[in-house]
């Protein structure tokens, strides 16, 4: 069965998106192609040396849409997009966060719009818009990193979080239950390095701060066997993480019980199917779903 990279619906064969995630990722009705190899892209890295400055582990390239040629070109300045390729590292990290997106949308998580993509020798990428830039123009976003003052983006707790969310969101009551819901989405997919920097806030025209869509995706746990349960504490801990444990931080935020971790515990049969029809290795879609099983069996303690 084929499903769309972007929102894990059945499309039809050899498709890779709906038509309508297809225009909401890249407002044209065709898919853009790139033409530079996984061996150019650290040349090209290079030659923006200096222009660039996004930080993490996995190379991200700076991209947009050239229309005229109905590709992809990396930019130094301007870029409405991510692009993420395969690394020596983590082996298909681009195919697991993309399809952690689509389960996180298919679950009822707003994400940013994203697929895969083929680069000119035939690897496949991880591409995602951008949610601070708006045709071209710079929207006003800080991480809760930068919010909460921290220098190192692993130490703080997801209390925090919520407590600053509470106190500075336009609409706090529906920001801390989006983030809720992410926090335990991320424990369900092993996603154990959900650091401060995964989170983020933006500010409307008008100065107003939401908390944005859901980016940066990934089971850790996959490539990673001996990764935290979280990469932020939750009630003080954060591994040997149980059902309990968010029920006391939906106590601390005041999510009424109905919306809290609850809402997923009909989710897993869904998940697994997804992740069944991915195009993850053999061996990989079994130790996701092994992960996301055994996890489910926690979030019912």
């Amino acid at each position: 069965m084929n499903r769309c990279f972007f929102c894990g619906k059945k499309v039809e064969e050899k498709e890779m998106l709906h038509y309508p995630c297809l225009k909401k990722l890249f407002g044209v009705n065709y898919l853009p192609k790139i033409d530079f190899s996984l061996r150019e892209v650290s040349l090209k890295a290079q030659k923006m040396a200096g222009k660039i400055s996004m930080s993490g582990v996995q190379p991200k390239l700076s991209m947009r849409l050239n229309r005229k040629n109905r590709e992809m070109e990396m930019v130094a300045e301007g870029g409405e997009y991510i692009l993420k390729p395969q690394t020596e590292t983590f082996p298909n990290l681009p195919q697991n966060e993309n399809l952690c997106m689509t389960i996180a949308s298919s679950v009822g998580i707003a994400v940013l719009p994203h697929t895969l993509i083929r680069l000119k020798d035939g690897s496949w990428s991880y591409i995602v818009k951008r949610f601070d830039r708006i045709k071209g123009k710079k929207i006003h976003q800080e991480d809760l990193l930068q919010v909460l003052g921290k220098e190192d983006k692993y130490k703080g707790s997801l209390e925090e979080i919520g407590k600053k969310l509470k106190q500075i969101s336009e609409f706090p009551g529906l920001d801390i239950q989006l983030f809720f819901e992410r926090a335990v989405f991320f424990f369900i997919i092993g996603n154990g390095d959900a650091h401060l920097k995964n989170f983020s806030i933006i500010y409307d025209e008008a100065g107003h701060v939401r908390l944005s869509l859901a980016y940066d995706i990934a089971s850790s746990k996959l490539v990673m066997p001996d990764e935290e349960d979280l990469a932020l504490s939750m009630n003080g801990k954060k591994n040997k993480i149980i059902g309990k444990d968010f029920d006391i931080l939906a106590d601390y935020l005041k999510i009424p019980a109905k919306i809290s971790n609850k809402k997923f515990l009909d989710k897993e049969n869904l998940i697994r199917n997804i992740i069944k029809d991915s195009i993850l290795e053999d061996i990989e879609k079994k130790r996701l779903i092994d992960i996301v099983s055994e996890r489910f069996s926690r979030l019912r303690k």
